[in-house]
C-alpha cells in the first residue's frame, strides 16, 4: 500500500473527510518529517510507514474532539504533532506551535512555508514565559509533560470557558489525581488509532 492508501484508510476509520489537497499536505508533511528527522532528531520513529499511524493518524484523532473555539495552542509541539495535522484538517483554526527547542521550531517554520499553512504560527520559547495578546480556546499537548505540569505551566494561556485537551497513552489515573486545585477532568475518552498498538486516551481538563 502507498502512504496515501494508508492515510485514506486511517481517515475513514477515524471518520474524517478531507480534500485531496489536504491529503497532499499530510503526505508532504510526512515527507518533510522523514527528511529532517535524519539530522534534527524530531522523532525516534525512522520509517515513514510507521509515522503514518504513530504520528499522522494519532494526531488526527484529536480533530473530531476540537469542538468549539477558533484558537488552538500545541504546547511542546516538537516535530509538529498534533498541531500540524490538526491545522491541515481544520484550516479554520488558528494554530500556534510552541516549543523551546530552536532546531525543532526551525523545522516547524520550514514545514509551515512548504505546506502553505497560513493558519499556523510558530513560537520559540518556554510556555510559562509566553504572553500572547489573545488566549486560547483549546490547549493541547502530546508528549510535553504530565497533566499537572502541563496545566500549571500553561493555565495563564487558557481563555475563559476553554479546555485543556491532552493526548495520553494508558488511562492516566495518577496524573489526574495530581491536577492542581481549581481544575478538574471533564472527560477521558479512549481513542482508536488505526495501525497503532497500545492504549490512547484524550483527557479534557477544565477550570472548576
Amino acid at each position: 500500500m502507498t502512504h496515501r492508501a494508508d492515510i485514506n484508510a486511517g481517515l475513514a476509520a477515524i471518520g474524517l473527510a478531507l480534500s485531496e489537497q489536504q491529503i497532499d499536505q499530510l503526505e508532504g508533511y510526512l515527507g518533510l518529517l522523514a527528511k529532517w528527522n535524519q539530522t534534527y532528531n524530531l522523532t525516534a520513529i525512522r520509517e515513514e510507514e510507521r509515522m503514518v499511524s504513530y504520528h499522522l493518524l494519532d494526531s488526527l484523532t484529536l480533530v473530531p474532539q476540537l469542538d468549539g473555539g477558533t484558537r488552538l495552542l500545541d504546547v511542546g509541539s516538537g516535530g509538529g504533532m498534533p498541531g500540524i495535522p490538526a491545522a491541515i484538517a481544520r484550516p479554520d483554526l488558528h494554530v500556534v506551535l510552541l516549543d523551546a527547542n530552536h532546531k525543532k521550531t526551525t523545522f516547524l517554520r520550514q514545514a509551515v512555508i512548504e505546506l502553505k499553512l497560513p493558519n499556523v504560527e510558530v513560537i520559540t520559547g518556554r510556555v510559562e514565559a509566553y504572553q500572547p495578546e489573545q488566549k486560547f480556546d483549546r490547549i493541547t499537548s502530546r508528549a510535553f509533560a504530565e497533566l499537572a505540569d502541563f496545566v500549571k505551566l500553561s493555565r495563564h494561556l487558557l481563555a475563559d470557558g476553554g479546555q485543556f485537551v491532552a493526548m495520553k497513552g494508558v488511562y492516566p489515573y495518577e496524573e489526574i489525581a495530581q491536577l492542581p486545585e481549581g481544575f478538574g477532568v471533564a472527560e477521558v475518552r479512549p481513542l482508536l488509532v488505526p495501525g497503532l498498538e497500545g492504549e490512547r486516551h484524550l483527557v479534557r481538563v477544565v477550570a472548576k
